[in-house]
């Protein structure tokens, strides 16, 4: 029978952007922005703290996210304490494209893990990754914000998910461009059609080919390797301003695109770059210089 250990355990884990144009549901990226959360077996009960992004619109009990996802965690590893408490620091943007609900989800079975002595045992990295692509529904932001940097993902025929890591050029780095008014992800996933034409999907799989040797190291082939023909107009009607900035950016040559399902704009640039971006950022909205995030879901 599992046993629980003493004291707080810690962790941060980093924000992530999917799709990254042409890669729908399949790539994914971690960056320098981490939450930090901590949690603690109690005697009984539960009780939830949040800070940050989000703190007046998420719930205190167990439908938090983060707490389902540790008592999906515990199951896994047949071990349910018998109270919790959890204080959650959000930095990540809710509803914005940079994957706070898979950063949730990632720090809940982390931090469940952590807290069973000898959890990693019960189970290791890819047990917590495809628990957390259940809970999630898809692995593209599961995958980087557990394992860090660039993942390419799927599921196999039989359903079971899979990923796997690819190198990024040190060169690159990326502003995100975050704007006031969230999108929800089923909103932006509902105005997506059933079927697109053959060319776009030829166009779109040559175009995620080339983004993977791009990010690994020819960062000059970025304009044209997140070129996207899958989702990015016909998400228009829920994020004007977001596809507007990015096809002005576009139009002066830089790589920018709909980070994950939006509202967020990502644009690609190098670290002389980066500091130069800000004045492209809309009135009202937020920016910020991020790196590439190497590690992933970390005890701390």
């Amino acid at each position: 029978m599992a046993t629980f250990v003493d004291g707080p355990v810690r962790v941060t884990v980093p924000a992530t952007s999917a799709n990254l144009g042409p890669g729908f549901d399949s790539l994914g990226l971690a960056l320098s922005l981490r939450d930090e959360l901590t949690a603690q077996v109690t005697g009984g009960g539960l009780d939830v703290e949040v800070t940050g992004a989000g703190a007046a619109d998420v719930p205190r009990d167990e439908s938090h996210l983060v707490v389902r996802s540790m008592r999906a965690a515990f199951d896994l590893m047949g071990a349910q304490p018998p109270g919790l408490r959890l204080t959650c620091t959000n930095v990540v943007p809710h509803a914005r494209g940079l994957g706070s609900s898979s950063a949730a989800i990632v720090a809940g079975v982390t931090l469940a893990r952590g807290l069973v002595a000898g959890g990693s045992l019960l189970a290791d990295d890819h047990a917590l990754f495809r628990l957390a692509a259940r809970l999630e529904g898809h692995p593209d932001n599961v995958a980087p914000a557990l394992l860090g940097g660039f993942t390419i993902s799927g599921r196999d025929e039989d359903g079971e998910f899979f990923t796997v890591s690819s190198p990024v050029d040190p060169r690159v780095q990326a502003v995100v461009f975050v704007p006031p008014t969230p999108v929800s992800t089923e909103v932006a996933r509902g105005l997506l059609p059933a079927e697109v034409p053959h060319a776009d999907a030829a166009a779109a799989a040559g175009r995620t080919a080339l983004l993977v040797a791009a990010l690994a190291g020819q960062p000059e082939q970025l304009l044209r390797a997140t070129r996207d023909y899958l989702h990015q107009q016909y998400r228009r009607p829920a994020m004007p301003e977001s596809v507007d900035l990015v096809d002005r950016l576009r139009g002066d040559g830089v790589p920018a695109l709909v980070s994950g399902a939006g509202p967020t704009v990502l644009a690609f640039t190098d670290a002389a770059g980066a500091e130069g971006m800000r004045g492209r950022c809309p009135q009202g909205w937020a920016c910020h210089a991020l790196g590439i995030e190497t590690v992933g879901a970390r005890i701390a």
